[in-house]
């Protein structure tokens, strides 16, 4: 077989099995629900192509997609950010607060709430570096506790005392919100040149305009800089990265602060774009979503983008399923689950199939040079 087409197949092969085996789970779990697989996917792929639908998927995919870049930064080096959850949440929680407290013409506005966010989570990333480091507390006890930290210690202690009572409401509480200057516009005007007008008060997020730079800085910074070169050296093999000479304890250090920072990053579809606040219905769980994205996607830039328009399709789909009675809301969550584990199966299937046809055809090249 040629070995671009041999590459080909087996790159593909991982995702086809995984889609296979989660189409059939869920078709049981629907068959058992008493509900019909058919018409459950039916329903989800007609009104998935809907222009209204496929809007609110990219809005959902939008911060899912920069949470698996966050998380996929340190798996780049064997590091698991577990606290890419409360980096993001008290980054978000910063930024809304100093960011209705300045006045600033538009972009400096909005760089400064962007700003504030990256370093907040960066900081409280580099907190579980430093631990790491210096006391060897591992990265994932340190950073569970520090998630704890963030949204039920610091946020609760502080929230009380910025919440906005000027607009009266006793329920879901915020942040004043910040003014028009720190907003991001929607990009409907734009897709609307290509397509009908979008409807229902759908917005398209202008967020997905960050995202899209963080994506292409990620793929650039591991794959065509000399720190992503060692970034990568030191997952691979930490100890033939330290005689190589490069220092572990900076790389550490280095790629948590970037996680955090990218993770920073990861609510403000929230407060640049939907609420201008945070409030006490602020989105929850991306941090922890973006793991499974980014293990899904191979920590590659185009991978994590697919597994985060796949999650954010699931989301998008979990209202309709409700709305028209095809199936519950719960069958997402199975899917997702389901996805997750069938790819990480998938995956060690196909690695251990192309290690084993790699050692076959250098030792068929090797016997036909002798």
């Amino acid at each position: 077989m040629n070995p671009v087409l041999r590459r080909i197949g087996l790159a593909l092969a991982a995702p086809a099995m995984a889609f296979v085996f989660a189409v059939a789970v869920s078709s049981i779990v629907l068959l058992i629900s008493d509900s019909n697989p058919y018409d459950t996917f039916s329903t989800m792929l007609d009104n998935g192509t809907q222009l209204e639908i496929i809007v609110d998927t990219l809005n959902r995919a939008t911060p899912l997609f920069i949470a698996g870049i966050a998380a996929a930064i340190g798996f780049r080096m064997n590091l698991f950010n577990i606290g890419v959850e409360g980096q993001y949440f008290l980054a978000a929680f910063a930024a809304a607060v100093i960011g209705a407290e300045v006045s600033l013409p538009g972009p400096l506005h909005i760089g400064l709430i962007l700003v504030i966010a990256m370093v907040v989570g960066a900081a409280y990333a580099g907190l579980a570096a430093v631990l790491k480091v210096y006391r060897g507390v591992n990265e994932v006890i340190a950073t569970i506790m520090l998630n704890f930290l963030a949204i039920g210690g610091i946020i609760a202690a502080i929230f009380p005392s910025v919440i906005d009572m000027s607009s009266g409401q006793a329920t879901n509480a915020g942040t004043k919100a910040i003014p028009e200057s720190g907003w991001i516009p929607d990009l409907n005007g734009f897709v609307e040149i290509f397509t009908r007008e979008i409807g229902k008060g759908r917005e398209l997020t202008g967020v997905i305009i960050i995202a899209v730079v963080v994506g292409v800085a990620y793929s650039i910074m591991v794959n065509r800089t000399v720190f992503g070169f060692d970034l990568r050296a030191s997952g691979m093999n930490p100890l033939a990265a330290r005689v190589g000479g490069i220092p572990p304890g900076r790389m550490i250090i280095i790629a948590m602060l970037l996680s955090g920072a990218i993770a920073g990053l990861i609510g403000m579809t929230e407060i640049l774009s939907d609420n201008h606040s945070y409030d006490q219905g602020f989105v929850r769980g991306l941090g922890f979503e973006g793991l499974g994205i980014a293990l899904l996607g191979r920590k590659t830039s185009p991978g994590i983008m697919f597994a985060a328009l796949l999650f954010g399709f699931l989301d998008s789909s979990s209202a309709i399923l409700q709305v028209s009675g095809s199936a519950s809301q719960s069958i997402v969550i199975i899917m997702k689950a389901t996805i997750l584990l069938a790819a990480v199966v998938a995956y060690e299937v196909v690695d251990e199939y192309r290690k084993r046809d790699e050692v076959k055809r250098a030792a068929l090249a090797t016997g036909g040079a002798a």
